[in-house]
């Protein structure tokens, strides 16, 4: 690569990945927050935690239905625009999320903030594959979804201290989670709308001699891939992908909507679980930029994601049969290194085999398939707690479907030619 393509390349890093990166931070805090809130709104609204568990992932099915299409929309009108119309319903939908009053709006807000939100991750995706070429795609996808732990790390014991506003202007303290938490998303759409540069043949900040070296660069690493339209999603490589997805996103979020609830049952101050939930995706956040460094320098992409999917399933069967929190505590940080690590590489690899159109739709449709493990591992956690009284059988469940996770990344390695 020479050092004209590599400029360019540094520039753009510069210039799309701090915003982007910052509003996938408020994104997963808008749609995770209610895990805190969760600490004392289920008691303020008599909820069981079968109906926690299915409002919690109720909104992977609003975000399902709208997937696919959002993401053809920002195939045609452009990432800048759409991206800005997603952030900004997602923060009106998140503000109004403060005034639910009974189980059905809850279910309803929570139903709209998927719908909201459908297309952001897809689309950036894409948005940054049309940026960057696939050996540097890893670390600058890990630079992006690092805000998935991160947001929690922040996120934690900013929720822990609203949570204490309990009282203030006749509020309850989770009111004020999804308040002060969501109109960041607003605010910052229009930053998204001022700085992105849809193609960089578009962005007047780069030089010609840089566009034109970006552009060639991209071009030729386009003419070596499938040019694919709507029958990407036809494709047995495309639905392999979306399974593994399913398999580490039921994982993610199976964790995420419970995590404080688990730590919560050590008799812990509200506060003190929120501290303590920082814990394990700070270690995931490190692990998670060192694990893909080290996969866009040795290329076995789908090998280090079979590893990871398993180190998730080895880290939930630890956690579960002690019960001391310590121990837990290390279980389930060990599973989410794995499970966040294997997103970071997984994201990685479709765009390998795909591009254009088929890239839109067929990252859409994979995203579609594997976030509906966002629905089912909340409300499976809920279930089985209520069924059993504890967290461990939804645990053992969860591990088992990240394993065969795993066997899925091995019968992806056959398909795809290369790593």
């Amino acid at each position: 690569m020479s050092s004209l393509e590599e400029q360019a390349l540094r520039k753009a890093a510069y210039r799309l990945l701090p915003l982007l990166t910052l509003a996938y931070i408020v994104n997963y805090l808008d749609r995770t927050n209610i895990s805190f809130a969760a600490l004392t709104m289920n008691k303020e609204l008599g909820l069981t935690a079968t109906q926690y568990g299915r409002g919690a992932g109720i909104f992977f099915l609003g975000y399902c239905l709208f997937e696919v299409p959002s993401n053809l929309v920002l195939y045609r009108v452009g990432a800048r625009l759409w991206i800005t119309r997603i952030m900004i319903s997602w923060g009106l939908v998140s503000v109004a999320m403060a005034f639910i009053g009974d189980i059905w709006s809850f279910y309803v807000l929570r139903f709209l903030l998927g719908v909201a939100e459908a297309g952001f991750f897809p689309g950036v995706a894409y948005y940054l594959a049309t940026w960057f070429p696939a050996q540097y795609r890893a670390r600058i996808l890990a630079s992006f979804l690092v805000a998935i732990p991160f947001s929690t790390v922040i996120g934690a014991p900013l929720s822990g201290l609203l949570l204490e506003l309990d009282g203030t202007l006749g509020l309850s303290g989770w009111r004020w989670i999804f308040i002060v938490e969501g109109l960041p998303a607003v605010i910052l759409g229009f930053f998204v709308r001022a700085v992105l540069t849809d193609r960089p043949a578009q962005a007047r900040w780069l030089t010609p001699d840089e566009r034109s070296a970006l552009g060639t660069l991209l071009g030729a690493e386009a003419r070596e891939r499938v040019k694919t339209d709507m029958g990407a999603i036809k494709d047995l490589r495309v639905l392999l992908c979306a399974l593994i997805q399913f398999g580490f996103t039921l994982g993610s979020y199976g964790i995420l909507f419970w995590l404080p609830q688990i730590i919560k049952a050590s008799a812990l101050s509200n506060l003190m679980v929120s501290l303590l939930t920082v814990i394990p995706y700070a270690c995931a956040t490190a692990a998670m930029l060192w694990w893909a460094l080290l996969v866009d320098k040795s290329g076995r992409k789908i090998g280090n994601l079979a590893i990871a999917c398993a180190l998730g399933a080895l880290g939930l069967v630890v956690s579960v049969p002690f019960q001391g929190l310590p121990v837990a505590l290390t279980g389930l940080t060990i599973a989410l290194i794995g499970i966040t690590s294997a997103r970071a590489v997984f994201w990685s690899i479709p765009t390998r085999f795909m591009t254009g159109l088929g890239a839109a739709s067929g990252l859409a449709f994979i995203n579609t398939i594997g976030v509906t493990g966002g629905y089912f591992g909340p409300e499976l956690m809920g279930s089985l707690k209520d069924l059993t009284g504890g967290f461990s059988v939804g645990l053992l469940v969860m591990a088992a479907i990240l394993l065969a996770a795993s066997g899925l990344c091995l019968s992806l390695r056959l398909l795809v030619r290369v790593e």
